[in-house]
């Protein structure tokens, strides 16, 4: 699976469709192109006819074009570093694609005549810039028409999967530990679910290695965690509030009632754009009936009602009610460093008002200030990093299509080159101009 366990992942999780995969249905058309041609010419028993070669032209010309052994390297140049993920869907790929078909239509596997090195999920690959010291996160050596069109799928999910992770990664950097609720499912088709959800995992774990935390991942659709055994979670749409025609507290009573403990209770509340008014509603709400439980004997029944969080959710083109006597107008659209100090005094204070007796007043308070606030709507690491330089008491952030986001300062492109052939025993470097064989000590053999 990944530097965290040293075990890789297999077909048994990914189930791929190797039918088609292995009939070139995923790859680009001239990869599909070149295989054909590669066959044809070992067929034919062609040697090199040329006179432009980089090699001595005796030996040249006894090279068998369409049997040569190739070495293929894949690589991405993104700066400074990328965290690499995907690598075992890659690898399940060659394992059982890379082959050919023999003259009854059976498919004949070539995962024993190649000798195979890749990294772990996990790793980071450092990048300065220079094309010529790229570090390689998997090598291929072996009849190249063999896996030639590999190159298009295993390049996909390794160039998604790592983009992924990076952007999570840098996206835990920002908040200092502070989990990163994943929400860029509803962005994309669902087919990318799994390997997404994959990819933010992997980045919790190397985070947390990296800098000492125990930050947990939280995704919000089973499908997100069906590699590495997570599951779904997630707080209530604005839907659900419109359902109670507008009335947040007892669309969040509700929901406490029908929902295991085990479930977060964390309240959506700016359906009425008053995320101070809505969120004192909804706590005083839930603490009252946790009271009355806990004063009836009902402890299991009061843990029901315990209000884990309330999300500020603000459209960017909103001004919160709290914030319309104060301030820039422009300056106070959506979630803002202003709305989020005012929600978290709000929510510390609110208990001073409340008619609990001197005997509930002390667990009142506890209860008030143990309310974590979760923002979310538009974040991304730059935003992040703002609030956590100002000190806004967010406790969590919800991040969703920018985790995918793919521009240039975050793209991740992987490319597949051949960098050396094999000739008379010998393998000879052969990379285009301004690529060069590259190394990398985190490559293992894959058995």
């Amino acid at each position: 699976m990944s530097i965290f366990n040293g075990k890789r992942l297999t077909d048994e999780t990914f189930k791929l469709d190797v039918e088609r995969m292995r009939a070139g249905w995923y790859s680009d058309k001239y990869f599909e192109n070149i295989g054909h041609m590669l066959d044809t010419l070992s067929e034919q028993g062609y040697t090199y006819r040329g006179h432009r070669s980089r090699l001595d032209e005796e030996l040249a010309n006894s090279i068998a074009v369409g049997d040569m052994i190739a070495e293929t390297q894949w690589f991405t140049r993104r700066q400074p570093f990328a965290l690499v993920a995907g690598v075992d869907k890659a690898l399940a790929m060659v394992r059982h694609c890379a082959g050919h078909f023999d003259a009854s239509g059976k498919f004949v596997e070539a995962w024993d005549q190649m000798e195979v090195e890749a990294v772990h999920d996990g790793v980071l690959v450092h990048y300065d810039g220079n094309p010529r010291r790229v570090k390689p996160v998997m090598k291929v050596r072996g009849c190249y028409r063999r896996f030639a069109m590999l190159e298009t799928p295993t390049l996909g999910i390794l160039s998604r999967a790592s983009r992924i992770a990076t952007n999570v990664y840098n996206t835990l950097v920002a908040t200092r530990g502070k989990p990163v609720l994943f929400f860029p499912a509803r962005f994309d088709v669902h087919e990318v679910q799994a390997a997404d959800g994959y990819a933010y995992d992997i980045a919790v774990h190397r985070y947390n290695m990296d800098y000492g935390e125990h930050v947990t991942s939280f995704v919000s659709t089973d499908a997100q965690g069906d590699w590495w055994g997570g599951a779904g979670g997630g707080t209530v749409p604005h839907a659900i509030i419109a359902c109670f025609i507008g009335d947040t507290p007892e669309a969040m009573l509700a929901f406490a009632a029908t929902q295991p403990p085990t479930v977060p209770r964390i309240a959506l509340v700016d359906f009425n754009n008053d995320s101070i008014g809505e969120s004192l509603a909804v706590m005083k709400a839930m603490f009252e009936r946790f009271r009355q439980l806990k004063e009836s004997g009902q402890d299991d029944e009061a843990e029901h009602y315990r209000l884990f969080g309330v999300r500020l959710d603000t459209s960017g083109a909103m001004r919160d009610e709290a914030l319309a006597p104060l301030g820039d107008p422009q300056l106070d659209l959506g979630v803002n460093p202003r709305l989020v100090v005012a929600v978290r005094g709000a929510l510390d204070r609110a208990w001073e008002s409340w008619d609990v007796g001197d005997k509930w007043r002390a667990e009142a308070e506890a209860y008030c200030k143990a309310v974590k606030i979760v923002v979310s709507g538009g974040f991304n690491d730059e935003k992040i990093r703002r609030f956590e330089r100002l000190g806004v008491p967010a406790d969590m952030y919800g991040v969703g299509s920018w985790l995918m986001s793919n521009d240039r300062r975050t793209n991740t492109d992987f490319t597949a080159d051949v960098v050396r052939i094999k000739v008379g025993g010998e393998w000879h470097d052969m990379a285009k101009v301004g690529r060069a064989p590259g190394e990398n000590p985190d490559l293992e053999v894959v058995r």
